[in-house]
């Protein structure tokens, strides 16, 4: 089970696992919430992490009445590939 925190202070998602973080960075703009970068370390990757850090982000996008803008390429894709997200898009 990974845990994923939200640091608004950071203004990202974050998850540690293994002793080491993956984040999803974000920037409020207006009313939207433009999702900039996700890092996973290479150890940890194809674990499913950034996976679940993009989904955090966008559910809390939704929750909050957001709308989002895709500046990371990985939740482009990630968003293109899973339909019930598409409707976030600014």
């Amino acid at each position: 089970m990974i845990t994923v925190v939200h640091n608004e202070a950071e203004h990202r998602y974050e998850a540690v696992v293994d002793g080491l973080q993956s984040v999803c960075e974000y920037e409020i703009v207006d009313d939207r919430i433009v999702i900039t970068h996700t890092l996973v370390p290479p150890e940890l990757r194809g674990r499913g992490i950034a996976e679940q850090l993009v989904r955090a982000a966008l559910d809390a996008a939704r929750a909050a009445g957001r709308k989002v803008v895709p500046a990371c390429s990985y939740v482009a894709v990630f968003i293109q590939r899973h339909r019930e997200y598409q409707d976030l898009l600014a």
